[in-house]
């Protein structure tokens, strides 16, 4: 039965039952394939590329949707993730039945659901990322009280043959429109995929970062996610960029999600907001200003920023984005309404609550709820993050902090005013720790704090060994020093790395 209250959803599962995805059952699934005329059955997992994978099944009854929606299937794990030997390495994947969705691009009608990771005993793989994520956000409500709720940003290029026709100002893409920006329409395209597979979207536009080239006009665009659970908005994470993916294939363009991908023109991050909650109730604010809660979970993300850099900046050319005056942090500070902050207040909303009444007078109501809407926003990430690790690393962080003795004084010692870049904010700048310039001494950031990240089993020694290692093998100390002068060098290594995450 449809229900009035769920007509303008755009997820078309969620209009059919007439229920929120959390509520999804097997026999709502079953029964939404056998009146939409479901073709096919898609099982996704995310590999240890961080890319979406699928395993694809013709629907032939009821018996083989409910074998299959009952137990998942088996798949080799050692070719999805490098730390799994060959020996022992059947897994199961298992559906996730609230994370079913309609597949925006399948010729043949199908129905995708995202599943998890088990082992050969039936418990969840520990050194899955989405399984340590889950841990470490139940670690974080168990031992603190608090949770985490999640949004993210994914900023992109969009790489086209070039039309001279109304060409952008070089860098002053920001909400730039149709007909100086040529893919706006792609972006809402994606937009509404994403939204039709119940992610939660705040918005899209066009971001700071055009140029051109002899051949080829390169435009930046971002979409911006809703708070969630955290485990949804890895989720939505990653399928958005898949669909960005697809998307971008179906008009015939490249879309990159790289950190940067030429020398001297704005990188691209994934920014990731959040806001603690309490029983249900955000409490990042007390009284409009920034509560004590909050101020310990970004003491906690001060302590940890640059060993999460290994989760969150994962490939030399993460690097070449983390440089001074363009926008991305290099200081462990934070401050509010200040994007040269690692970590930035947003502008809030506790004292907008009679703008709509002065612009409509007849309006008797002004915003409703605006403390709610509060966030904080770690700016470091990029589009090479394994999401899911980063995101549980995040909820570590927000644990140590409120777990931490003198975080509040953290807090205050790190505390910014202004731009941080400035020549007047030197002083400032030399007292502040820095991020790491590569991905080795991302990688010797992480071994230095890894026993907060084993701290009650949350992340196993093995991946954080696993990670270290991959990192050092880059051998990449020292690389912004070794190829600033040579654009071929830098070029090749952008290459290398366009189509990461």
């Amino acid at each position: 039965m449809k229900h009035d209250q769920y007509q303008l959803n755009p997820n078309p599962l969620v209009r059919f039952l007439g229920k929120q995805p959390e509520t999804f059952t097997r026999e709502d699934l079953i029964r939404y394939i056998e009146n939409n005329a479901i073709e096919v059955l898609n099982l996704r997992y995310v590999g240890g590329d961080g890319r979406l994978k699928a395993l694809n099944f013709p629907v032939q009854g009821r018996k083989q949707l409910d074998n299959l929606l009952s137990a998942g299937e088996r798949v080799d794990g050692s070719s999805l993730f490098n730390f799994l030997e060959a020996g022992s390495s059947d897994l199961y994947v298992v559906p996730r039945f609230r994370s079913a969705f309609r597949n925006p691009f399948s010729e043949r009608p199908a129905l995708d659901i995202l599943c998890s990771y088990y082992d050969k005993d039936g418990n969840p793989l520990e050194s899955a990322p989405s399984n340590i994520l889950r841990k470490a956000h139940r670690t974080l409500a168990e031992k603190t009280g608090f949770e985490l709720e999640v949004m993210g940003e994914i900023e992109y290029y969009v790489i086209s043959e070039k039309n001279p026709m109304y060409m952008p100002n070089d860098q002053r893409g920001y909400h730039e429109s149709e007909p100086f920006y040529k893919w706006g329409n792609l972006r809402q395209d994606a937009m509404m995929a994403m939204a039709g597979t119940g992610a939660a979207i705040k918005y899209s536009h066009a971001e700071v970062g055009n140029f051109s080239d002899e051949e080829h006009v390169y435009e930046q665009n971002e979409i911006e996610f809703l708070p969630v659970s955290v485990e949804d908005a890895a989720d939505q994470l990653v399928v958005a960029k898949w669909i960005l993916r697809q998307m971008a294939f179906r008009y015939g363009v490249t879309i990159s999600f790289a950190p940067k991908i030429t020398s001297g023109k704005a990188g691209s991050g994934m920014h990731i907001h959040m806001r603690v909650s309490k029983e249900g109730k955000n409490v990042t604010l007390e009284n409009g200003n920034i509560s004590d809660p909050a101020k310990r979970v970004i003491a906690g993300v001060m302590d940890l920023a640059p060993s999460l850099s290994a989760f969150g900046n994962t490939i030399p050319t993460s690097y070449l984005r983390l440089v001074p005056d363009q926008e991305a942090p290099t200081n462990v500070c934070w401050g509010e309404r200040n994007r040269s902050a690692l970590v930035r207040v947003p502008l809030g909303w506790v004292n907008a609550s009679g703008m709509v009444l002065k612009e409509n007078p007849l309006e008797k109501v002004g915003g409703r709820d605006l403390e709610e809407r509060q966030t904080f926003e770690f700016r470091s990430p990029d589009g090479s993050a394994d999401i899911y690790l980063l995101i549980a690393g995040l909820c570590v962080a927000a644990r140590h902090g409120l777990e931490m003795p003198g975080a509040l004084e953290l807090a205050r010692k790190t505390l910014v005013d202004g731009n941080i870049f400035l020549q007047e904010n030197k002083n400032v700048r030399s007292r502040l720790e820095h991020l790491p310039d590569s991905c080795v001494r991302a990688a010797g950031c992480l071994s230095d704090k890894a026993g907060i990240y084993l701290k009650n089993g949350v992340f196993p020694k093995s991946l954080i060994d696993g990670v270290i290692s991959n990192l050092r093998s880059y051998n990449d100390n020292y690389l912004r020093e070794r190829i600033s002068d040579s654009r071929e060098e830098t070029m090749k290594l952008v290459r290398r790395f366009l189509h990461c995450g």
